[in-house]
C-alpha cells in the first residue's frame, strides 16, 4: 500500500465475472491499496483490467499502475464511481499528482459515468514520456510525463474504503 490502513486483498467466487468463476476482491481500508505483479518490468507496453466499483463511501475507485519502483513510486490511472471520472496521476516519494491532459490548460482528468455495480474496462497504453487511456472502449485522453522512465511493474490499485472486484488483468510490452 501507499500511506496507511489494512488492505485486504482477496481471491473470490463471483457470478458475475467475466471469467468466471474467480476475482481479485479489494475490501480493505488504506490510503491507496496495492496489488503489485512484482515479476514483471515494463518500459513500454499496456494494461488493462475489468473492474466492478462495489461500494465505499469516501471512495469508489479502481486503478491500474504501471512503472511501479516500489509501493510509493508509480504511474496509475483510475475510476471513480463516486465522482463519475477517469484521471492520471504519477506516484512520487508516496505523494500521488494529477498529470495535466495534452491539449488542454486546465482540469482535473476526464468525466465520464462510471457506474457502480457494472462491470467496466480500464485500460493505459504508454510509450516513452506518453500515455494513451481508454475506458470501456472508449479512448479518453492522453497524457505526457517524464518522471518515471525505466521499467516497472505493473498492478492494481484502489482508494481508501473502496471496495473493488477485478478480472482479466493483461499487459503486454512493446519492443
Amino acid at each position: 500500500m501507499t500511506g496507511r490502513g489494512e488492505p485486504k486483498w482477496t481471491v473470490e467466487t463471483e457470478p458475475s465475472a467475466p471469467s468466471k468463476p474467480n476475482v481479485l476482491k479489494q475490501s480493505g481500508r488504506a490510503t491507496f491499496p496495492l496489488a503489485i505483479k512484482s515479476d514483471t518490468a515494463i518500459r513500454n507496453g499496456f494494461v488493462e483490467v475489468k473492474f466492478k466499483a462495489v461500494s465505499g463511501s469516501e471512495d469508489r475507485a479502481a486503478g491500474l499502475i504501471w512503472r511501479a519502483k516500489d509501493a510509493n513510486n508509480y504511474y496509475v490511472v483510475r475510476a471513480n464511481a463516486l465522482e463519475d471520472n477517469v484521471v492520471l496521476y504519477k506516484t512520487i516519494k508516496g505523494v500521488r499528482t494529477s498529470l495535466e491532459i495534452v491539449g488542454r490548460k486546465a482540469g482535473y482528468g476526464v468525466s465520464t459515468p462510471v457506474t457502480s455495480g457494472q462491470w467496466h474496462v480500464l485500460r493505459c497504453d504508454f510509450a516513452a514520456s506518453r500515455f494513451k487511456v481508454t475506458y470501456d472502449g472508449k479512448s479518453l485522453f492522453e497524457v505526457e510525463d517524464a518522471s518515471i522512465v525505466d521499467a516497472g511493474m505493473i498492478g492494481l490499485w484502489t482508494k481508501a474504503d473502496s471496495v473493488t472486484l477485478f478480472d482479466d488483468l493483461t499487459y503486454g510490452e512493446i519492443k
